[in-house]
């Protein structure tokens, strides 16, 4: 089972431009900054909104093209769309709320207490939602979504309602949930950490705009592009440009770096993750020179804020988090000097 997805929406100042594929049995996570598109291109392929144009296939199944004049209506898509807020109807109890997505009365009895002992909610049939705790009312939710036999399960930020301590707990429900279903999966997420622990592929979104897919694993460990290394987490970046000799000059850091590979001729940044850089006795290949700004003590870390020789603009500061003994031991250099390995460098595009 596959989705393929090609769909273009200008709304004025801002344009969706969506394309990316998605098999059954995975979840790919949308990832991007809030503003760029995610909720919208799900609402797109559950047919709430429609697209100025493009392409929606499920299972060989035309869902939408613009083209040919094809639009279906939401009910007949066989899409599960799980709100941020969940959406049950507050006057049904948990039973109604689950039997609602069950269209065959005859076995919607049968089918209902299935969905209640499946989702442990055995004892809770009775109540309202508004007496559930938020990992109740989630699992009432999917419930519902799988009563109604779906062939894709799109999520919204499903744990953006939820505190702290029960996003944990329902997060490893949900992930089980997710193991168990033969279909495609979207989960919407501006959180690096979800997409890590619940996807197998990840699209990021950049204003509108999709990137390749790409395995979770690419996104931390090889990002491509500028967006998908700000979304992954990594706190130090410089604009660069290629040099002549086959290097690259970081000019906010104001250094030149030999990533000892080639280097794309689209190069517009670099990165290098916050625990990759380790300071160094004195000058030398691939040395930055700093000096110290901050110290911040976490509980069992400390945290430096470095300048560059680059100055103080733009992303020209470095932070790096070492352990507080290691700190301690060069707390004291100034300047203090960074050094990094060619294939921490991340060589970055727009």
């Amino acid at each position: 089972m596959q989705l393929e997805v090609d769909i273009h929406k200008d709304l004025g100042k801002f344009r969706l431009d969506c394309a990316f594929t998605a098999t059954g049995g995975q979840v790919v996570g949308l990832l991007g900054a809030s503003g760029c598109g995610k909720s919208l291109t799900l609402r797109c392929i559950a047919g709430i909104d429609r697209p100025d144009r493009g392409r929606i296939v499920l299972d060989g199944r035309v869902l939408f093209d613009s083209e040919k004049r094809i639009d279906l209506p939401p009910q007949k898509r066989r899409v599960g769309l799980l709100f941020q807020h969940y959406a049950l109807f507050p006057n049904m109890t948990v039973a109604q709320n689950i039997a609602v997505g069950i269209r065959d009365r005859a076995t919607q009895r049968e089918r209902t207490q299935r969905l209640i002992d499946a989702f442990y909610l055995t004892g809770q049939e009775h109540k309202y939602p508004r007496q559930l705790s938020g990992g109740q009312q989630q699992r009432v939710a999917l419930a519902r979504i799988l009563a109604s036999e779906p062939a894709l399960l799109l999520l919204d930020e499903p744990f953006s309602a939820l505190d702290s301590y029960l996003k944990w707990q329902v997060e490893l429900e949900l992930s089980d949930i997710l193991t168990a279903f033969p279909g495609p999966m979207l989960l919407v997420t501006h959180d690096r950490d979800e997409v890590q622990r619940l996807c197998q592929q990840v699209c990021v979104l950049d204003r509108g705009r999709s990137q390749p897919v790409m395995p979770v694993r690419a996104l931390f460990e090889a990002p491509r592009t500028l967006s998908a290394c700000l979304l992954s987490g990594c706190k130090n970046v410089s604009r660069a440009r290629p040099t002549a000799d086959g290097r690259v000059e970081a000019l906010d850091w104001g250094v030149v770096l030999d990533p000892g590979r080639p280097v794309p001729p689209d190069l517009s940044h670099i990165g290098v993750r916050a625990h990759y850089l380790r300071p160094a006795d004195g000058p030398g290949a691939d040395r930055i020179c700093c000096r110290v700004e901050r110290v911040v003590e976490n509980v069992f870390s400390t945290v430096v804020i470095l300048s560059t020789p680059g100055g103080r603009t733009g992303f020209s500061r470095l932070r790096i988090e070492l352990d507080k003994a290691d700190w301690a031991a060069w707390a004291d250099r100034d300047p203090l000097w960074l050094a990094l390995r060619p294939d921490d460098v991340l060589l970055l595009t727009r």
